[in-house]
């Protein structure tokens, strides 16, 4: 299969940036793409409030990403907001050539680096694969790509490819963290990692913001660890070849989901007696 990667910059105006995903849609299915990845927080950026923009999966946002994708025959996966109360959901709307769309809600939510996304986001609680043509394709969201349980589970369904579009925080040593977790979860799933991010963005109140607004550098990784692209901090649209045969053949070569093992409870010696060792 062939897959777009789609590394823009959002703004704050939904129908703006769904105007984005018309033009990079457009571009990448006319170099023959069959999916095209864009990052969380594609249908307005962070540090904004939130529930304002919301909408649920069937309002006109959505509904305007399900049109593109039919209109240029692929499938899109987009970073969106749907409502939940006092709160929102951080959303992926994964819309298909026939103008069906599903949804997933991001279950690891970023309280980490002075950041607190579960004050106005609440966590979603199943992993999502969807068909894409003869390839089972996963998603997660961003922080979610610290947690291999998640990608491993998203293999155990048949993943091949785990798409995970982002909004990365920037930060000393971040960059290489991102780029260090999208190869580790790739080998960790023996799938191909699509980790689609924000680029960072060109107004500098918006890059110094406390928000994650994007730091660019995305990557996609083959099931051995191997980086097939690697992006700039700009902004990029790209389509990329994936021969899903490589993760068959890590699958038998690099068998981590075969050679898996849980381990019990009390293997291990306390830890007083390790720190001993």
């Amino acid at each position: 299969m062939r897959i777009g990667m789609a590394q823009i910059t959002s703004g704050t105006d939904p129908d703006d940036n769904l105007q984005l995903v018309e033009t990079a849609t457009a571009e990448a299915a006319a170099d023959g793409a069959d999916l095209v990845v864009f990052p969380e927080a594609t249908m307005c950026r962070f540090g904004v409030p939130l529930g304002p923009v919301a909408q649920p999966l069937d309002g006109p946002w959505a509904s305007g990403v399900a049109e593109v994708a039919a209109r240029h025959g692929v499938s899109v996966v987009a970073g969106m907001f749907t409502p939940d109360g006092d709160r929102v959901r951080n959303t992926l709307v994964i819309a298909r050539p026939d103008g069906s769309r599903l949804g997933y809600d991001k279950i690891h939510l970023y309280d980490a680096f002075g950041f607190t996304e579960s004050r106005t986001v609440a966590p979603g609680t199943e992993p999502v694969t969807v068909e894409v043509g003869d390839v089972t394709v996963g998603v997660a969201t961003c922080y979610d790509i610290r947690f291999p349980a998640l990608f491993t589970e998203l293999a155990s369904r048949g993943a091949e490819l785990i798409v995970v579009p982002a909004s990365w925080g920037a930060g000393p040593g971040k960059v290489h963290q991102w780029q260090v977790l999208a190869a580790a979860r790739a080998l960790d799933s023996t799938a191909f990692v699509a980790a689609v991010g924000q680029a960072v963005p060109e107004d500098p109140e918006v890059r110094a913001s406390s928000a994650p607004t994007g730091t660019g550098h995305s990557q996609l990784t083959d099931p051995f660890g191997t980086v097939v692209a690697a992006y700039d901090e700009g902004v990029q649209i790209g389509v990329h070849d994936v021969d899903i045969k490589t993760a068959e053949k890590a699958r038998t070569t690099l068998a981590v989901l075969n050679n898996q093992r849980r381990i019990p409870a009390g293997v291990y010696p306390d830890a007083e007696l390790r720190t001993s060792l």
